[in-house]
C-alpha cells in the first residue's frame, strides 16, 4: 500500500466522500492521514514515504494473523463437535459386543482430539500444539486397546504392549518438540550462552524421548518372549536385553 500525497484538505475531503464504501480499509486510510505526508521533489523523501506507508501495512497485516481465531468461530466449533459425537454415539448404539467398545473409543477419541485442535487454532501456543497431540496419542491408544479385545491370552497382552509402546512413543515426541520449541524461541531472544544452552536441551529432549521409546519397545519384546518356555523363552528375554540394552 502507498500513502496518498495530496493536501491534507483535498485529501481529506475525499476520503470523506468514500468513507462509506465497502472496498474500503478506515484503518489504514487513517494512519495514512496521521502521517501528514506532503509530496516532495526529493526522491529519497518520497522513499522514505512509502517505506513508513508499507511498514505500517505489514504490522495492521500480522497483527490480524495475531488474533487467530475469534470467539464466535471457537463456540461454532464446539457446537459442530459436539454435534457429531451425537451423531456417532448414535450410530455406535446401533452396535453390539466389542465392535460397539471400539466405536465409542472411535467417537470419544476423534472429540478429545477435536476439542484439543480447535483449542491450539484458537490458543496457539506450544503448550496447546503439545496437548493436541498428546490428545491424539491417547485417542489412538484408546482404540487400540479396544481393539485389542478381540484377541485372547498372550496376541492380547502383545497387542496392548504395542498400543502402549504407540502412545508412548507419539507422547515422547511431542514433549521434544514442544521442549526443542521453547529452546529455540528462548535462543533467539538471547545471547549466544542462551542459544548454546537451547541446543543442549533440545539434545537432552531428544534423548529423552529416545528413552522412553526404547523402554516401551523392550516391553513388548518381554511380553512377545511369553509365547515361549524353558530355554527358549530365557533366549529369547537375552536377545531383548541385548537389543534394548537392558
Amino acid at each position: 500500500m502507498q500513502c496518498d500525497t495530496r493536501t491534507a484538505a483535498t485529501r481529506d475531503a475525499h476520503v470523506l466522500r468514500g468513507f462509506g464504501k465497502e472496498n474500503r480499509m478506515p484503518g489504514l486510510i487513517c494512519l495514512c492521514i496521521g502521517l501528514s505526508i506532503k509530496p516532495s521533489r526529493t526522491p529519497m523523501k518520497n522513499l522514505t514515504t512509502n517505506t513508513i506507508a508499507l511498514a505500517i501495512t505489514l504490522a495492521l497485516s500480522a497483527s490480524a494473523m495475531a488474533e487467530g481465531m475469534s470467539k464466535g468461530d471457537f463456540n461454532a466449533g464446539k457446537d459442530k463437535i459436539s454435534a457429531e459425537y451425537k451423531t456417532a454415539k448414535a450410530h455406535c448404539n446401533s452396535l453390539s459386543g466389542n465392535a460397539n467398545d471400539v466405536c465409542m473409543a472411535e467417537a470419544k477419541g476423534k472429540e478429545k482430539v477435536a476439542k484439543a485442535d480447535l483449542e491450539a487454532a484458537y490458543k496457539p501456543t506450544q503448550k496447546s500444539r503439545y496437548e493436541a497431540r498428546v490428545a491424539k496419542a491417547e485417542a489412538d491408544y484408546g482404540v487400540a486397546k479396544e481393539k485389542c479385545d478381540d484377541l485372547a491370552g498372550n496376541p492380547k497382552d502383545v497387542c496392548v504392549k504395542e498400543a502402549k509402546a504407540a502412545e508412548t512413543a507419539a507422547k515422547a515426541d511431542a514433549k521434544a518438540q514442544m521442549k526443542t520449541a521453547e529452546a529455540n524461541a528462548t535462543a533467539n531472544e538471547k545471547t549466544a550462552d542462551a542459544r548454546g544452552d537451547a541446543s543442549k536441551k533440545t539434545s537432552d529432549a531428544r534423548k529423552d524421548a529416545s528413552a522412553d521409546k526404547s523402554d516401551a519397545e523392550y516391553a513388548v519384546a518381554k511380553e512377545k518372549c511369553d509365547t515361549y518356555s524353558g530355554s527358549a523363552k530365557d533366549s529369547c528375554l537375552d536377545k531383548a536385553k541385548v537389543t534394548y540394552q537392558k
